[in-house]
């Protein structure tokens, strides 16, 4: 109830502000904690005094008053409960806040305690920190006291090392000095030496010289004496033998016919030794002028017997198989290959053909193919091997016709390149060797013969003899391929050189993804003017440059730049003909006129 009377109103809160502070830590909080308990009692008691000397009696007035009037009042027991449950709520409330206070001084306790605790850390880790920057200075200087006594012991072994060196050299020389000095007394001890033996021999030779001439002239009278008895007897014993005989007819008789006998014995083995050898030769030798042929020797059979026995039993096949040519010319060539066959199996005359063309249309295949599907020997010759031969050309041609007379089989005898020595011989200007051999060959091949077909080739057969061209029987034009042609060849050759090598297990060739029909189609349309050999080798260069590739693949691009660079060079050489050709021509059209102008003058 002291609320009535106005004294102690708010007392209660003043007292919490009041309260002592929590213990400070060290020596300053402690002395500061005592000089602080030592005036509390002084402080209370000037409190106090302050609060009587501002005491206020008409509050007392009032209360008694309140109190009087209170008790009067029917709601006396509920004013005075009420005021009791009012300072029951204050006392909790004090309570409360003085809870508080302690849970905030036990909060404020626990930080500090933390940061105690963090100052510590900071000041270990600013230890640890030091420890370690005075540890690493400590291992610098270590090492660099160990790199100093690296480099001293390195540089003492150095300069140990060159005292060294330089006492082997001086050793090396005094050594070497020494042997100089040895060999020097050496070599003239030997030369004073050999200067004694030579004084020594002179004088002794000058001693003896005489009794040696003596020795001398008594050994040759005495050789003499020896060959001139030795002549004597051997003189004599013929004389007398001589005589017997030339008195003896019968010995004479047998002594001549047996010198005659035997004269005619080594001109008999001589005479037969070389028509044996003409006959070996012709029959199982190759002739020099035969560059390739498929007739095999005895010595070649008995080497490959295997091979002499598969073609004994080989079938003949398609003549025009693997080549590719004009429809009209492919039907014309099928019925010279099947009449040729039938003349074979039937021993009749066989017929002398010319294939005349650009080169490298298919000539040289087609005889070869010839003679295999007629069942023949195929020998291959070129004109140009004629000419070096000089007076052994005539020899040598009679060979190459002999030994084609001498197979069973029969021989296609193709001659490459025959306008080489085939040329006119009006006309054209040639060496006597040359006639003589066109001779022999105009004379070996003036009838039709059983046993061999002449197959002859050219690019310009305008300058062949008249003769020549009388023993021809048929003459056959292979002319460029056309755009089917072309296509058909590409195809065949794709599919040899790049297809077939692609679907070969073990092979790393490969071939990009493309339409190979239309591929073939486009690559005929750019390579107009080409022969079947130049198209025959853009295959061979499609399939060099998969090889050459890193992983074996062959792009289109690859095949269009070998097609490009294969049209690039036949364009070159075409340039190059064509000038050569004008060329030959001025020179030709110059000769004529001064010929000319060299008849008028001389009539």
């Amino acid at each position: 109830m002291s609320w009535l009377f106005g004294v102690n109103k708010d007392q209660s809160f003043a007292n919490i502000a009041n309260l002592p502070l929590p213990p400070q830590q060290g020596g300053a909080g402690g002395a500061a904690g005592g000089s602080g308990g030592g005036g509390d009692d002084k402080g209370k008691g000037d409190d106090k005094k302050k609060v009587w000397q501002g005491f206020d009696p008409t509050g007392l007035e009032r209360a008694a008053q309140a109190a009087r009037d209170l008790d009067k009042s029917p709601n006396a027991k509920e004013a005075l409960a009420l005021s009791m449950k009012q300072e029951d709520t204050k006392q909790l409330d004090e309570k409360k806040q003085i809870k508080e206070f302690e849970a905030h001084v036990e909060q404020m306790k626990v930080d500090q305690i933390r940061t105690q605790g963090e100052e510590k850390r900071k000041t270990l880790g600013q230890e640890t920190k030091q420890h370690q920057e005075r540890a690493q200075y400590q291992d610098q200087l270590a090492r660099r006291r160990y790199e100093d006594q690296l480099r001293q012991q390195q540089r003492q072994n150095e300069e140990n090392l060159r005292q060294q060196e330089e006492s082997v050299n001086k050793q090396e020389s005094m050594r070497r000095k020494t042997i100089e000095y040895e060999a020097e007394l050496r070599h003239q001890n030997e030369m004073k030496r050999l200067e004694a033996e030579l004084r020594g021999k002179a004088k002794i030779e000058r001693e003896n010289r005489d009794l040696r001439n003596e020795q001398i002239r008594l050994k040759a009278q005495e050789y003499r004496e020896t060959v001139l008895q030795s002549i004597r007897a051997a003189g004599t014993v013929l004389g007398d033998g001589f005589k017997a005989f030339i008195s003896d007819w019968d010995k004479v008789s047998a002594t001549a016919a047996g010198l005659t006998l035997l004269a005619l014995g080594v001109y008999s083995a001589k005479m037969g030794t070389g028509i044996g050898a003409r006959y070996i030769e012709a029959r199982l030798g190759k002739p020099s002028l035969v560059r390739e042929t498929s007739r095999l020797s005895v010595i070649e059979g008995i080497k490959h017997p295997i091979k002499t026995t598969r073609r004994l039993f080989i079938k003949p096949e398609d003549a025009l198989k693997g080549i590719v040519l004009k429809p009209t010319l492919e039907e014309r060539l099928r019925e010279i290959a099947i009449a040729t066959r039938n003349t074979k199996n039937n021993k009749g005359l066989y017929r002398n053909l010319l294939f005349y063309g650009p080169p490298g249309t298919g000539k040289t295949l087609f005889a070869k193919s010839l003679s295999m599907h007629s069942g023949m020997d195929y020998a291959i010759m070129t004109g140009g091997d004629v000419a070096p031969m000089g007076k052994e050309g005539v020899t040598a041609m009679h060979k190459v016709f002999d030994w084609a007379s001498s197979s069973r089989r029969g021989v296609l005898l193709f001659v490459d390149e025959a306008d080489a020595f085939l040329r006119r011989r009006s006309s054209e200007v040639i060496s006597e060797d040359m006639r003589a051999t066109l001779n022999a060959f105009l004379y070996r091949t003036g009838e039709q013969s059983k046993k061999f077909m002449l197959v002859l080739a050219s690019n310009q057969p305008e300058q062949f003899d008249w003769a020549i061209n009388d023993r021809l029987d048929e003459m056959v034009e292979f002319a460029l391929p056309g755009v089917e042609e072309r296509e058909r060849m590409v195809y065949h050759y794709f599919e040899k050189y790049i297809l077939q090598p692609a679907t070969q297990g073990k092979s790393r060739f490969k071939v990009e993804k493309m339409d190979y029909g239309a591929k073939c189609k486009e690559i005929a349309g750019k390579s107009e003017g080409l022969s079947g050999r130049e198209i025959a080798k853009i295959g061979v260069a499609w399939q060099a440059s998969g090889y050459a590739s890193e992983d074996g693949m062959l792009t289109e691009e690859m095949i269009d730049a070998r097609v490009d660079e294969a049209v690039k060079q036949h364009k070159q050489k075409t340039d190059w003909k064509e000038s050569e050709d004008l060329r030959t021509n001025k020179q030709s059209l110059t000769h004529a006129i001064s010929f000319g102008l060299g008849d008028k003058s001389t009539k």
